[in-house]
């Protein structure tokens, strides 16, 4: 066994440090004043060779492979204080001390509290199988910790352990199933005591493992560990104390969510029923989008599963088609296009040895191989089979003429990845690693973010003026670069509906802001009416919604399978088309700062430690709370409120104070909704198809009791216009007061399609004096109807307790005031 004891010398290098102790060299560096990076190697090569990091200070292998995604800055050049205990650094943000005797390092806030400590006597060390361990000191009854990527069960992983070894998991137990489809070693700490949060990232794509003081030894403090089956122990240390800025800082190291296009944040059809019919599955499809318009509910996407590479074997063989099922794919794809849906064909990187390609892959060398260059052959769907190479050259190259010559020349503009967890069991396999050759399960973690990014890529080369949109089953961190993600294939029952809310939000605080689960479940039986109605009342929340299914009982899963309940799931769509504008500005939001869609309540109430514990109620985005039903026959649901705001329910617009407990009437109809003192939140209506009507209106909640700001974000919502300034930032501004004072200003090319905004001013205590757009007083309405067809005015609607101000859009900024002030009719 190799363990850091004691510290023997420090040497000065380009970026940072070298740090030698008895056994094991440490790297240092001090890439901003809010991340550190501490690197362990027992060989004191540092070799910089990663697929995944966005911003680095060192030049890195892959430095031209990743090109304009990979961002170089200037590390912080540090000097050190040494006295015979330890090493001083200083930041503007922190402080790192470097232990020397038994070696561990120490990190303290700007205001000298400590923060972290690696576990005192038994901090780094590898023993005789290879396993290298990094053991942390913890606050055992104080400290929660989130994150993980895609994991089941509550949020906070404290007393678990969690395995990072993505498999196919096949209807998995949402509340306990480990590991899952994603590999991404990242977590947020944050402390009861002292309310203040920072997160770890571990920079190895090995299988690992996270003890969160799970395992006790009595002889050492409280602690947790990382153990990876390989590769060096290469750490980040990102500082907060928000847990927002540890998620904007994480992202800035691996990566910001794309923007996807506007249709995709509608409703996405799909189920493998309808690929696995014998014959003419493509008149099923275009027979179901077209019932969806007769129903009126919207349908904007469809996810086309495996079966069309089936052939009469019953096999599936990727990028072939079914001619039986899928006649002409070409006029099934533009007949598709033609109806506003555009198909995302399932993709899948296991070609089974019987494939009629199998050869040609082999013969321009695209496959993981044994030592002896013979292809890697291991069990995959229908029978033997090898994979795709990712790390490869000579694999993306054929990969991308397949996708071309089978996809995309037949106008497909979306890609699928699937089945990509890559399993290799094999530890002789290995793969060209980009011609410096690796045993495949040191990088296998990292090859479905390969496999995103030649999708991602293919898709920008093909069609160079549209967005890329990819889905991928599996990925490590950074996938948000390239893909929205869901979390595979989840299992009909009813705490699916419940721990997936979870499963979501933790992914979301792993950066991957883009991401959903099958509403309606994939796995077991069709689900039952109220089941199959709350999962969608769920899932409209989800940044991505989509009813997918593949039912063991002869069944499909659809939005009219049930009658009775047809309307309420219409209803609930519909709902979240109304927040399409609210929607598109968080992504925005999340593409530039990497803040999730859905939050956890804690990401917004750091401070209010009764939310700590808290799975299942969440924000959408920071002005929304939702506390869905998801529990079955539920007549009451309790519903904490966090402190820190007062709420306003959605419905009656009842206010709430912060920090109470509510008791919520639940039926059938119910979406529990709460809107945050000081809320921004765009809305529209009549939003049915997400290809052709133009968002002409937006109607806007405003609870002005707080200062607040929004980014009201538009843009063509399919090109990269946008990229060169054809887009529309709506600066929103709320001053709050006996005078409410709402500011537009606006910034970008972009011209606004919208004609009509109505702004819906919250104020329970008493209504509107007078309203003024740029000090013009508007007119007052004391008729709803007239009101309703005039073209600008203002009227108090005693229902909803607030003022609706209807304004003409205007391209220069402008400013809208509202007076409060109390006002004596009598004495006028």
């Amino acid at each position: 066994m190799k363990k850091a004891e004691q510290f023997k010398k420090i040497i000065k290098i380009d970026e940072g440090y070298i740090i030698e102790t008895n056994s094991i060299y440490f790297k240092l560096v001090f890439l901003t004043n809010n991340i550190c990076r501490i690197r362990a190697s027992i060989n004191n090569k540092f070799p910089e060779e990663s697929y995944i990091l966005n911003k680095t200070a060192w030049e890195d292998r892959f430095d031209d492979f990743l090109g304009e995604e990979r961002k170089k800055i200037k590390p912080l050049n540090l000097e050190y204080k040494e006295d015979k205990n330890k090493l001083l650094f200083i930041s503007k943000n922190l402080k790192l001390e470097v232990i020397k005797n038994p070696f561990h390092f120490k990190i303290y806030d700007h205001e000298n509290n400590l923060i972290y400590s690696d576990l005192k006597g038994k901090a780094y060390f590898l023993n005789e199988k290879n396993q290298f361990y990094h053991y942390s000191k913890i606050d055992e009854y104080n400290d929660y910790f989130y994150g993980f990527g895609e994991q089941t069960g509550t949020l906070n992983k404290k007393y678990e352990k969690i395995n990072l070894n993505p498999k196919d998991a096949y209807m998995y137990d949402a509340e306990k199933t480990n590991p899952m489809y994603k590999h991404i070693p990242f977590y947020l700490k944050l402390n009861r005591r002292s309310k203040k949060a920072f997160g770890i990232f571990y920079n190895n794509t090995y299988e690992s493992e996270f003890n969160l003081a799970q395992e006790r030894n009595n002889y050492y403090d409280r602690y947790s560990y990382f153990m990876a089956e390989g590769g060096d122990i290469d750490w980040f240390f990102i500082n907060g104390p928000k847990i927002k800025d540890v998620v904007k800082r994480y992202t800035d190291l691996t990566g910001k969510t794309t923007l996807p296009p506007l249709s995709t944040l509608g409703y996405i059809g799909s189920t493998m029923y309808y690929a696995e019919l014998e014959e003419n599955c493509d008149d099923a499809i275009l027979t179901f989008i077209d019932k969806n318009k007769k129903e009126g509910i919207p349908i904007d996407f469809f996810h086309l599963s495996s079966g069309y590479t089936v052939r009469n074997n019953g096999k599936r063989y990727v990028y072939t088609w079914n001619k039986k099922r899928f006649k002409k794919p070409e006029n099934f794809i533009e007949e598709m296009n033609d109806k506003g849906t555009p198909i995302s064909p399932n993709v899948k990187p296991g070609i089974l040895k019987d494939h009629p390609h199998y050869d040609n892959y082999e013969a321009n060398n695209a496959f993981i191989k044994m030592k002896d260059g013979s292809p890697y052959v291991d069990y995959w769907w229908g029978g033997l089979g090898s994979f795709i190479d990712f790390s490869s050259k000579s694999g993306r190259k054929i990969w991308k003429q397949k996708m071309n010559e089978n996809l995309l020349e037949y106008g497909i503009k979306s890609i699928w990845n699937d089945n990509c967890e890559f399993e290799i069991s094999d530890e002789n396999a290995i793969c060209d690693f980009d011609g410096k050759k690796i045993k495949a399960k040191a990088i296998k973690s990292v090859l479905p973010n390969l496999m995103a990014k030649v999708a991602y890529d293919n898709l920008k080369e093909k069609y160079p003026n549209r967005r890329p949109f990819v889905v991928n089953r599996s990925g490590f961190s950074g996938i948000q670069q390239y893909a929205s993600t869901w979390a595979g294939d989840n299992y009909t029952e009813w705490k699916t509906i419940k721990y997936n809310i979870a499963t979501v939000l933790g992914m979301g605080l792993s950066g991957v802001a883009n991401n959903g689960c099958d509403i309606g479940g994939f796995g077991g039986p069709h689900p039952e009416k109220e089941l199959f109605l709350r999962w969608v009342q769920n899932g409209i929340f989800m940044p991505r919604f989509s009813i997918h299914s593949s039912n063991n009982d002869n069944t499909v899963t659809e939005p009219w399978m049930y009658p009775s309940i047809k309307e309420y799931i219409k209803k609930a769509i519909l709902l979240r088309y109304s927040f399409i504008p609210y929607f598109y500005s968080l992504f925005y939001n999340a593409s530039k700062i990497g803040e999730p869609i859905l939050r956890p309540l804690f990401y917004e109430f750091q401070n209010d430690i009764n939310v700590y514990d808290e799975s299942f109620n969440f924000m959408f985005g920071s002005s929304l709370l939702v506390a869905n039903i998801y529990e079955k026959d539920q007549k009451i649901k309790e519903i904490y409120l966090p402190e820190g705001a007062d709420w306003y329910d959605w419905n009656s617009r009842k206010k709430h104070k912060g920090g109470t407990l509510v008791k919520y009437n639940v039926d059938i109809d119910s979406i529990p909704m709460f809107i945050k003192s000081g809320a921004i939140i765009p809305r529209t209506k009549d939003l049915k198809d997400l290809h052709n009507d133009e968002i002409s209106s937006y109607e806007i909640i405003i609870q002005p009791d707080n200062k607040n700001n929004f980014i009201l974000y538009e843009d063509d919502g399919v090109s990269n216009d946008n990229e060169n300034g054809f887009f529309l930032k709506n600066y929103i501004s709320v001053i709050p007061g006996d005078c409410v004072e709402i500011n537009f200003n606006k910034e970008g090319k972009y011209v606004s399609k919208v004609k009509e905004i109505v702004l819906d001013i919250i104020n329970t205590e008493r209504g509107a004096y007078w309203v003024t757009v740029n000090d013009n007083q508007i007119k007052q309405f004391l008729d709803y109807d007239k009101w309703n067809k005039s073209e600008e005015g203002w009227y108090y609607n005693a229902e909803s307790k607030s003022t609706l101000v209807k304004l003409k859009n205007r391209v220069e900024d402008f400013k809208v005031k509202i007076s409060f002030e109390p006002f004596d009719l009598i004495g006028m």
